[in-house]
């Protein structure tokens, strides 16, 4: 996998990435508040396909409550692995890069997330807010002891949770936006662990090459190696510099960043970020 700070910006980037590339009525829909809490949804999103394995980092993003949630996941994903591999699939337990790294998980994930916000209202969002910013916090904080730290990180995230609503107030939400954010953090960490040597079964449980839990990857020449040179230098600081970017192109349309009028950039570049 690649590591948490780049899953992390990857999931903002990709977030800032889709709401700047639609076109200018479907970003006027977004108020400020729906803006921000789908960025950090699908941060957090960016780093949930590896709650498949209890001892990966985010596993102890809760302590012992999320470790066993974990440890439920871990045994579930083995067990679809086993029953729907075929004789070319690996002779493997299955249980990291298994179902949580498939496309159908972030579907449901999606669905479930906006059926959540939609029968629970403000306060099954501020759970959702909380559960998520702590997966992003623990992401981008992933050097910190996470046998000892689920305290810290949740208060950050409660921060976090809080300060959101304080700033946004009571703008309007849209179920639906924070469910793609969510399958868009999702389909992010696919793809940066499908840049990893190891590649990443997002298309279980479509066959391919007689396998259904086929390890979608580029050419081995242009797969990096997790915690390399070319993650840490190329990749990471492209991300950050992207979701810094297309989300200041987003925050503009809605509003909320309007000195980015004031930069003298090219007049084609400003009828972009203008009018998309």
């Amino acid at each position: 996998m690649s590591t948490g700070p780049t899953h992390a910006m990857s999931g903002v980037a990709a977030w800032a990435a889709v709401t700047a590339l639609t076109d200018t009525h479907a970003i006027g829909q977004l108020s400020l508040k729906t803006w921000v809490v789908g960025a950090t949804l699908s941060a957090g999103a960016a780093l949930l396909p590896d709650i498949d394995h209890p001892k990966s980092t985010v596993a102890s993003t809760f302590g012992a409550i999320s470790r066993g949630a974990s440890a439920g996941i871990s045994g579930f994903s083995g067990f679809l692995y086993r029953l729907t591999r075929t004789k070319r699939d690996t002779d493997r337990e299955g249980t990291h890069r298994g179902f949580t790294h498939t496309v159908v998980f972030a579907v449901l994930a999606g669905l479930i997330t906006t059926a959540i916000v939609q029968t629970g209202a403000g306060i099954a969002l501020a759970v959702l807010m909380f559960f998520f910013a702590g997966l992003a916090v623990r992401g981008l904080m992933h050097t910190w002891s996470s046998s000892k730290d689920a305290l810290l990180i949740s208060v950050a995230s409660l921060l976090l949770t809080v300060a959101c609503w304080a700033w946004a107030g009571d703008q309007p939400t849209d179920a639906a936006a924070f469910g793609v954010a969510v399958m868009i953090g999702c389909v992010a960490h696919f793809l940066g662990d499908a840049i990893t040597e190891l590649g990443c079964p997002m298309l279980w449980p479509v066959p391919l090459g007689g396998k259904t839990w086929y390890p979608v990857a580029p050419p081995k020449p242009l797969r990096m190696r997790t915690g390399g040179k070319v993650e840490l230098l190329v990749v990471g600081p492209g991300l950050t510099i992207a979701a810094v970017v297309l989300s200041s192109v987003v925050l503009y349309r809605i509003g909320a960043a309007p000195w980015l009028g004031q930069l003298d950039l090219p007049p084609e570049v400003m009828a972009w970020i203008a009018h998309s």
